[in-house]
């Protein structure tokens, strides 16, 4: 192997390293600001994860949202019955469903607002960032994100048997 192709490896790993720790960082800032936000709402960090899980991918079962947490159906009982109780989700019959029981949950609209407000500085400093890339750096960006968001729900999968 010449030096400028061990070179050249060195500087990938080294570079592969640095977007893992930095990748590391940021999911722990992000886990930071989360917790903060949930603190001013008085929601628990998982009660936050899952509100976000009904808003983007709801109305959601609750066995559908227990899944994509990664939660015992339990769990996520409890985490309803609180989101519920501050006004954050509804939880309405299902018409479709063969069972009568059967419910799913959507997340309330109206409530957003002092999320989005909690949220305001972050999205503003992403926005600033995001303006320092041009259009195909921000498509190799985003594909970066969702093929690691991919990974991770994978790993995820897997360490949850199933």
């Amino acid at each position: 192997m010449s030096s400028t192709s061990s070179g050249d490896a060195r500087r990938r790993r080294r570079l592969t390293t640095e977007i893992k720790q930095s990748l590391r960082a940021l999911s722990n800032q992000l886990s930071l600001l989360n917790h903060q936000v949930g603190a001013r709402l008085d929601l628990k960090d998982v009660d936050l994860d899952c509100l976000d899980l009904i808003d983007r991918h709801g109305p959601l079962s609750p066995s559908a949202l227990a899944r994509r947490a990664g939660l015992h159906p339990a769990t996520v009982t409890g985490i309803l019955d609180r989101l519920q109780r501050g006004g954050w989700i509804t939880r309405e019959r299902d018409p479709g469903a063969t069972d009568r029981r059967a419910v799913s949950v959507r997340a309330l609209r109206e409530r957003n607002a002092e999320l989005f407000r909690l949220y305001a500085g972050m999205n503003s400093s992403m926005d600033e960032i995001c303006a320092g890339y041009a259009d195909a750096e921000l498509e190799l960006l985003a594909d970066f994100l969702r093929r690691s968001t991919t990974a991770g729900q994978d790993a995820t999968t897997e360490l949850a048997g199933g």
